[in-house]
């Protein structure tokens, strides 16, 4: 084992794991006042829930074994086996334990990220159900598919370096059926503002952009060149993002927003996570601004033209925007940067931009029918959407008898 890579990995999980109340904070600070307490504590539960299922089984389906390249095995069960020694297949320089917390901090984050797609109307317990249901059936099947042993998207060719498909894409596509599945808010206003603080949303982005350092260079899984690279490409995207974000909003409304900068910068993030350790830095800057026009016009078009009450746009930042990081690594990725990646189109190999493609429609396709069926199925046990009044309450008041602020 190397120290400096184990104090490394330390730093990039306890860095991740940060990411999930940044989204807390991202998110409430888009909600009305009501509702801000509930939105934070839908993405603060997974830290608890996700970290015991991960620990009681999904490690083990997503890391062990290998059934047909679909799933794992349950070698691992109650992370039996899983000690201070490397395993030589994931981390060789770093305790097996310390990589699984890693992925602990992705499986955690994953479900978290839907919740902004459903603020305001979804049943606290139901949700519970939704997001550990959720975590089992979709996060660690894909998750294996691009990185457990025998995966049928890794096997193909597939790169995903920190998650674009297992992370972003999962979360934005079933952030798109459950907002439809719900339906709008009684009140939503598409070209209204609803958001309680743009300090709130800044503070949740930087602790975002900040986390995703841990997110994208940790992935490199040892204290390295690579991990150096993965950072820069890393900030270097959420840099072109913002900016470009900005630029859009200022040309379309005439001004830019707080808001709209810092869901610039999660685009920018959201697309170079795939990408992070297989692309050049001036590749990243192409990717971050790219995905920052084309995610800020679906924004655009799935509240104020298709009427769809995807609360704080998860589907158009992570659905969107994982999808173009998923693609546009399998343009840009070229082993001068990463010799264990490939090279894609940019460089004259189309291997990997079919790999990526393939995997990238079926991840989509088998996010969207699970979650469709994991919200209608434990819509049959217990009600999903919370009652007209409830909602025109307050989910604070309703679900959890708290307030956000009490001034005296």
């Amino acid at each position: 084992m190397v120290a400096a890579d184990i104090a490394w990995m330390l730093v990039a999980t306890a860095l991740v794991l940060l990411m999930t109340p940044g989204v807390a904070f991202f998110y409430g600070g888009m909600v009305p006042l009501r509702s801000v307490v509930s939105t934070k504590l839908q993405s603060y539960a997974a830290m608890g829930f996700v970290t015991l299922i991960w620990a009681l089984c999904g490690y083990s389906l997503v890391f062990s074994g290998d059934e047909g390249g679909f799933i794992g095995n349950l070698d691992y069960f109650l992370l039996n086996g899983v000690g201070m020694e490397p395993n030589e297949t994931y981390g060789s320089t770093i305790p097996h334990v310390l990589f699984m917390l890693f992925q602990c901090t992705f499986a955690i984050i994953t479900p978290a990220l839907i919740t902004g797609a459903v603020a305001e109307r979804v049943k606290f317990k139901a949700w519970l159900i939704i997001m550990s249901l959720w975590s089992l059936l979709v996060y660690v099947p894909v998750a294996h598919w691009v990185w457990g042993p025998g995966g049928w998207i890794a096997s193909m060719g597939g790169l995903d370096f920190a998650g674009g498909m297992v992370v972003h894409m999962t979360s934005g596509y079933a952030a798109l059926v459950a907002a439809v599945m719900l339906g709008n808010r009684r009140n939503f206003r598409p070209e209204e503002s609803s958001s309680f603080s743009a300090l709130m949303v800044l503070l949740g982005g930087t602790m975002l952009w900040f986390g995703w350092i841990g997110f994208n260079a940790g992935s490199a899984l040892a204290a390295n060149g690579l991990a150096a690279h993965a950072a820069a490409t890393t900030i270097l995207a959420a840099a072109a993002a913002m900016s470009a974000w900005m630029m859009c909003d200022w040309t379309i409304h005439g001004r830019p927003t707080a808001i709209g900068s810092a869901v610039g910068a999660v685009s920018g993030l959201v697309a170079i996570t795939p990408a992070a350790g297989f692309v050049s830095l001036q590749s990243a800057l192409v990717i971050g601004l790219v995905t920052a026009v084309v995610c800020n016009y679906v924004t655009r078009l799935i509240k104020q033209k298709l009427k769809t009450d995807d609360t704080v746009d998860v589907f158009a930042c992570h659905g969107v925007g994982g999808t173009m990081g998923s693609i546009l690594t399998a343009v840009f990725a070229t082993t001068s940067v990463n010799e264990a990646g490939a090279n894609g189109l940019w460089y004259g190999e189309a291997h990997l931009f079919i790999a990526n493609v393939i995997g990238s429609t079926a991840v989509i396709v088998y996010t969207m029918i699970m979650t469709y069926i994991v919200f209608k199925v434990v819509g049959y046990f217990t009600p999903v959407r919370v009652s007209e009044k409830e909602e025109l309450t307050g989910l604070d008041a309703s679900q959890h008898g708290e307030k956000a602020f009490v001034l005296k």
